[in-house]
C-alpha cells in the first residue's frame, strides 16, 4: 500500500490562487482539509498563504492532528484552543493578505459574513480543493482499490442469501456488516437493496420487504477504507434469469454499461461517455427512463468532480476516477443498473469493482 504524502498539495493550490483572484484561503471543508493536511477529524479549518498554512482545532485532536499532520508530512502549523481562539488564530495568520478566499460551496452564510469581519475582503471561491483531488495519485488509487476489493468479496459473501426470502434490509445489513469484516472502516454510504418494483427507485432504501423468487434486485454499495471510498451496483434476478420486458431491460442496460466502460479514456470529454451509454438506451426506447447522469467521480467523497451527465464539462485524464453506472427504471415493474467504478489510465481505463456481472442468483 504506497503511503499518502500530501505535502505537495498546498503548493498546487497556492498555484491556483492568481486565477481565483486570491492572496490566501481558508478551507472549512472537512474533506479539503483531509485532502491538503492528512487531519480527518470532525473539527478543523484550514487557512493558507502563499507562504504557510495552518491548522486550527479544538482540545479533542490535540494529539490526534499533530500525529496525522506529520505522518502525511504537510507542512502545517497546528493551533488547538477553543472556537473564538481559532477564528481569531486565523485572522492574525491572514492579515497581511488582501483577498481571502472562503469556499463559497461550503461555508454558511452566517460564517461568510463572521469570516468577513474577521479578514477585510473576503472572494467567493468554487472547487479550488476539488480541482486537485480530480486527479488521484498512486496512493489514493490503491485505497480506493483496496475499498473495491473488500466491497466485492463482502457481496461474494452475501450472495447466496438471495435464495432464502431475505428482507432488503436484512440483505443490506449483512452487506455492511461483512464489508467492517474484511477490513472497510464503513460503508461508502447508506447501502441500497431494492427489489421487485422498488428497483425502479434510483435510491430506494431497504426495507423489511422479502424479495421473492424471480424480482430484480438492485443491489448499490461500496466500502471505505482508509477515507476513500468505492461504489458499484450489480442487477441481480433472485432464483434465476430475467423474464419478459425486464429481460430486454437487462440486456440494455448490460450493453450501454459495457459500451460506456469501453469509452472511458484520457482526452474523452465526461459528456460524450454519457452520450455513449444514454444513445443505446435511447435507441431501445427507454430515453425517458434513464433519469440520471451517467457516472461520477469517486474518492474522498461518494461524489466528486468530475461529472458524467449531460451537463459533464470535464476532460477524462490518468489518474481520475469515475463510475459508468446507465440505469433503466420502470415504474412499477422493476429497475437495472450496472455500475463499476474504474481509474483512467493512460491508454485506457481499469477496473476496480470486478465482480461478474450476471443477473442470475
Amino acid at each position: 500500500m504506497s503511503v499518502l504524502q500530501v505535502g505537495p498539495r498546498t503548493d498546487r493550490l497556492r498555484g491556483r490562487f492568481d486565477d481565483a483572484g486570491v492572496d490566501a484561503l481558508v478551507v472549512t471543508n472537512l474533506e479539503n482539509v483531509r485532502y491538503l493536511t492528512g487531519f480527518t477529524g470532525s473539527a478543523g479549518v484550514l487557512a493558507l498563504t502563499r507562504s504557510g498554512a495552518l491548522l486550527t482545532t479544538d482540545g479533542r485532536y490535540r494529539t490526534q492532528s499533530a500525529e496525522e499532520v506529520a505522518a502525511a508530512g504537510a507542512a502545517v502549523e497546528i493551533f488547538v484552543g477553543a472556537l473564538a481562539a481559532q477564528r481569531d488564530a486565523v485572522k492574525a495568520f491572514v492579515s497581511d493578505a488582501a483577498h481571502v478566499g472562503l469556499e463559497a460551496d461550503h461555508v454558511s452564510w452566517s460564517d461568510s459574513r463572521l469570516f468577513g469581519e474577521l479578514v477585510g475582503e473576503v472572494v467567493p471561491t468554487t472547487g479550488l480543493v476539488e480541482a486537485l483531488r480530480e486527479i488521484k495519485d498512486e496512493g489514493e488509487i490503491d485505497r480506493v482499490a483496496r475499498a473495491a476489493g473488500i466491497a466485492d468479496a463482502a457481496l461474494g459473501e452475501v450472495l447466496p442469501m438471495l435464495s432464502s426470502g431475505v428482507t432488503e434490509a436484512e440483505l443490506a445489513l449483512a452487506l455492511d456488516t461483512a464489508m467492517r469484516r474484511n477490513g472497510a472502516e464503513s460503508p461508502a454510504f447508506e447501502t441500497i437493496v431494492a427489489s421487485g418494483p422498488s428497483s425502479a427507485k434510483p435510491h430506494h432504501r431497504p426495507t423489511q420487504r422479502s424479495i421473492g423468487r424471480g424480482e430484480p434486485v438492485v443491489v448499490d454499495f461500496g466500502a471505505t477504507f482508509e477515507g476513500y471510498r468505492s461504489d458499484m451496483t450489480r442487477t441481480f434476478f433472485a432464483g434465476g434469469e430475467p423474464e419478459g420486458e425486464l429481460a430486454k431491460v437487462y440486456a440494455v442496460v448490460q450493453d450501454a454499461q459495457a459500451r460506456g466502460v469501453a469509452a472511458v479514456a484520457p482526452g474523452v470529454g465526461c459528456k460524450e461517455v454519457d452520450e455513449v451509454c444514454r444513445s443505446v438506451i435511447e435507441d431501445a426506447g427507454w430515453a425517458d427512463r434513464f433519469e440520471h447522469g451517467t457516472g461520477h467521480g469517486v474518492g474522498l467523497d461518494i461524489h466528486e468532480a468530475p461529472t458524467l451527465s449531460p451537463l459533464g464539462t470535464a476532460t477524462l485524464a490518468p489518474g481520475m476516477i469515475v463510475t459508468v453506472e446507465p440505469g433503466v427504471y420502470l415504474p412499477g415493474i422493476g429497475g437495472v443498473r450496472i455500475e463499476d467504478t474504474l481509474v483512467v489510465t493512460e491508454t485506457g481505463s481499469r477496473a476496480l469493482t470486478t465482480f461478474v456481472k450476471t443477473a442470475a442468483a
